[in-house]
């Protein structure tokens, strides 16, 4: 069992060693461009939202 855990533990770090990390301009770009991303998501469902609503209390007063 203990021999098992070791090996998991050593194929881990094996496998971080391989990985490809981002260099923190890359990361500070892409989390940048996460944000403007649900910035613009949430102003475009904000609009779509209060159209609705405008139309449905429009319907509602007739």
């Amino acid at each position: 069992m203990l021999g098992k855990i070791r090996q998991y533990l050593k194929e881990s770090r094996d496998e971080l060693r391989k990985v490809n990390w981002p260099t923190r301009r890359e990361t500070v770009r892409n989390t940048l461009l996460v944000i403007g991303i649900s910035i613009a998501v949430a102003v475009f469902l904000g609009v779509i939202d209060f159209g609705l609503n405008q139309g449905l209390e429009t319907l509602l007063q007739r």
